[in-house]
């Protein structure tokens, strides 16, 4: 493996600091089911929604609505796959779904209790590349298959960020697309067809093109603009957000690449969740009438969604430009999703067999006031995560070329351990998180710089590096000596924080905001945290 240039200087800072360690923007709600993210306080009838993060540019259409109608709204943001396990369960906790697609509807709801379900806007999953980029690969005014993309990737000319596929629509779309291409496109994908060695070679080297991953479409888009980056796959309104803002700030822009043989689309269904209230039932009706109302219609058009397969009316035309690459006047054919089972093997083998290995640094607290409760909830989080049994059942199991560090620490470094694989090293590993002692002081940094001294010895192009730091309290330490042994690395590692107790939001989020990276919320449910971080990697 490749030692990253600048070794001796992170070697040199971090004996210092740990020498000295031995001797003395808004946080995104993870919150369990049932906690909303965003409220608008029309009156006392109440309607919840659980959302596609992709819906967030919507909320001044909705606080309209609960405001005309005296209707307090209650918005929670979850991916499309949360969307489907949720509507597996026995309690729905919310009147109404909006995930990305149907898919998920169909899949989830086995028991049949969304009803009244429309499409509110149709968007597709697109390649956004640089323009510059996008004219040298060829790829401008013409069509461009996903083999076209692939050829690129192999030549070493393009890598992009992406959703993951086992945990956003965006990315899960845009995968399946890539599988239906690579097989010809055939009438629909079979068990028989992921079996085949040329697709298995085909989707490594395509997803070994991925520089970043994310949990959130609209997430994904906020890291690509913080970051400097060659293309984004995303839903096509996303793209034309990101590029308003690019043009304002005098950025180069974005072209939009629409693979003709694995496009897929994201068609944003409304779902009223049925519970024997008519009272509720008659005001989803009306918030979704509002919705598909031809003057809302047209306003949800201005945000660069379409509002049917064919075309978009005249007077947004300049919302779709041309000269980012648009075709407003695109017919819009989308592909055949596979049957559930089909679907689920095809995000089974995304994980553990096609996606580019993950590198996760787990820095995890276990000073004194983490005793007791904190404790436990810790290693409950964790055991959803390394037991693979357990991970499964959120498509979040390691491959097995997968790296896992684990950095227990308090006022310093406590020890290191590390696990390759999906097999007994990593079950070993979390012994490890369950035996650990707790007591002592809090420092985070020494723990993050360990991270990054020992991903210093890894090629982390070959894999999707982060850290993933757990802390509960006000940290010792200094993030310039962080900086300084970061900046020694020479290469972008997301510093993921998951703040629980009374963790220092302000420390927790100057890393994630240096790193682009993002910061969670554990206080409420810590082992819901811990997944939804580990999706972004």
């Amino acid at each position: 493996m490749k030692r990253i240039k600048g070794f001796i200087g992170i070697l040199l800072i971090l004996a210092l600091m740990l020498t000295a360690a031995c001797s003395s923007a808004e946080v995104e709600s993870t919150s369990g089911e049932g906690g909303s993210d965003v409220t608008f306080d029309g009156g006392s009838s109440v309607i919840s929604i659980i959302s596609g993060s992709e819906n967030a540019e919507l909320e001044p259409i909705l606080e309209r609505f609960a405001e005309e109608e005296n209707v307090r709204i209650e918005i929670t943001y979850k991916g499309s796959l949360d969307i489907m396990r949720m509507l597996g369960q026995e309690d729905i906790p919310y009147d109404v779904v909006w995930p990305a697609s149907s898919l998920w509807l169909s899949v989830g709801d086995t028991n049949h209790r969304v009803k009244h379900a429309e499409s509110v806007s149709v968007t597709p999953v697109v390649f956004g590349i640089k323009q510059s980029l996008a004219e040298e690969l060829g790829f401008v005014g013409r069509e461009v298959s996903v083999n076209d993309i692939l050829t690129a990737i192999r030549d070493g000319k393009l890598k992009f960020c992406m959703t993951s596929a086992t945990q956003s629509n965006s990315g899960a779309s845009a995968y399946i697309g890539f599988l239906y291409a690579l097989l010809g496109n055939p009438e629909v994908i079979t068990m028989n067809d992921l079996q085949n060695e040329g697709l298995r070679t085909d989707v490594k080297e395509l997803l070994s093109g991925v520089d970043r991953s994310s949990g959130s479409s609209d997430w994904l888009k906020d890291m690509f603009l913080e970051g400097d980056y060659d293309a984004m796959v995303n839903y096509e309104c996303l793209i034309i957000q990101a590029n308003r803002e690019l043009e304002e700030r005098g950025d180069e822009t974005l072209y939009v690449v629409y693979p003709y043989d694995g496009l897929s689309l994201a068609d944003s269904p409304l779902g009223y969740v049925e519970k024997g209230d008519d009272e509720k039932e008659e005001l989803f009706l009306k918030l979704q009438e509002y919705l598909l109302s031809d003057e809302i219609q047209n306003e949800i058009q201005k945000t660069g969604r379409r509002s049917g397969y064919t075309g978009i009316s005249e007077e947004n035309r300049n919302v779709f430009r041309t000269d980012w690459g648009l075709q407003p006047d695109r017919v819009l054919s989308p592909i055949r999703m596979p049957a559930s089972d089909v679907l689920f093997e095809c995000l089974n083998l995304y994980q553990t067999d096609f996606k580019k290995p993950s590198l996760n640094v787990y820095c995890l607290d276990y000073s004194g006031s983490m005793s007791g409760s904190g404790n436990a909830q810790l290693v409950e989080a964790m055991e959803q995560l390394l037991i693979q049994e357990n991970a499964k059942n959120n498509f979040l199991q390691a491959s097995e070329n997968e790296v896992n560090i684990l950095i227990p620490f308090n006022g310093g470094v406590i020890n290191t351990y590390t696990a390759v694989g999906n097999g007994s090293e990593l079950e070993a590993l979390y012994d490890e998180v369950a035996s650990q002692d707790v007591g002592g002081g809090t420092d985070m940094y020494a723990a993050a710089m360990q991270g990054l001294y020992m991903l210093s010895y890894y090629d982390l192009s070959q894999y999707t590096p982060a850290i993933i730091l757990l802390t509960d309290g006000l940290s010792g330490g200094s993030i310039a000596d962080f900086k300084d042994v970061y900046e020694e690395l020479g290469y972008e590692v997301p510093v993921f924080s998951i703040m629980f107790g009374d963790a220092d939001e302000t420390q927790l989020e100057e890393l994630a905001e240096y790193t682009n990276a993002r910061v969670f919320d554990g206080r409420e449910n810590l082992t819901e945290a811990f997944r939804s971080v580990k999706g972004y990697n």
